[in-house]
């Protein structure tokens, strides 16, 4: 009787056990997660916005502080949540004891399912022993990313309306480039990095945007399949593209100064 009496007490002062449940996230991996999902850490800046979209008050915050410019498109208390800093990618700025004082309930990381991001993800839930994700953030799958992560964190019919959306908008963007000859697409170069010279090419997650919005990526049809490259300016000069495309603001500043780029 005694050891049933502080067995009892033990349970008692632990509290409640949480009710788990198995998912399998898109790199395969079975992770057991809480039943009610209602605090969620994003590794990277895709898991951030799709969190938000789906339920943003489950959102523990930003991978970096909401910008002024950013602040009049969010309500005052999501653009005032904290920065966390990024996991994943380049640039990691969070160390894993600011996710465990978080008191997430998972970890979410959307975009590449690749080896490296696969271990990332065993790692963190490893160290922090807090359940951790991997969905695959591809373009062409939004609407699978979209079901997953509301069936996860119980908004599925949310879910169910932005997968909705994102099919119909690929689609319609697909058909109506379909019917534009290859020859008469538009030749682009995507210039990454302060200096421009760094590129995807087929199968990068970082340019795929390319392929959606009809156009040609010069460096995909000349270097292949893989990720991310670092190129020469003689290869860009060669590729002579109709346009180029940049998300770094420094090149964008800096390049129409740049005699190299003037050609």
């Amino acid at each position: 009787m005694a050891g049933v009496m502080a067995a009892l007490l033990l349970a008692l002062l632990a509290g409640p056990v949480a009710a788990e449940r198995m998912v399998t996230d898109s790199a395969g991996r079975r992770v057991a997660v809480p039943e009610r999902v209602e605090r969620v850490f994003p590794a990277g800046p895709p898991a951030s916005v799709v969190v938000y979209m789906l339920a943003p008050e489950k959102l523990l915050g930003w991978t970096r502080a909401i910008s002024p410019p950013e602040r009049p498109f969010l309500p005052d208390r999501y653009a005032d949540l904290p920065e966390l800093g990024r996991l994943t990618g380049r640039g990691n700025t969070v160390n894993l004891e600011t996710v465990v004082a978080a008191k997430p309930d998972v970890v979410v990381d959307v975009g590449s399912t690749a080896p490296t991001f696969v271990s990332l993800a065993d790692r963190v839930q490893e160290q922090t022993r807090v359940p951790t994700l991997l969905i695959d953030g591809h373009l062409a799958d939004s609407a699978r990313t979209f079901r997953t992560l509301g069936t996860l964190m119980g908004v599925a019919e949310r879910g169910e309306e932005l997968a909705r959306y994102a099919e119909r908008t690929l689609n319609d963007v697909r058909r109506r480039f379909d019917d534009v000859p290859e020859g008469k697409r538009l030749k682009v170069y995507m210039a990454r990095g302060p200096r421009g010279l760094q590129t995807g090419i087929r199968g990068s997650i970082n340019v795929e945007a390319l392929d959606v919005a009809g156009v040609r990526n010069v460096a995909a049809e000349n270097l292949g399949n893989g990720g991310l490259v670092n190129v020469s300016m003689e290869q860009v000069l060669a590729w002579q593209p109709d346009a180029i495309v940049t998300i770094d603001r420094g090149f964008y500043e800096s390049v129409w100064t740049d005699p190299l780029w003037q050609g």
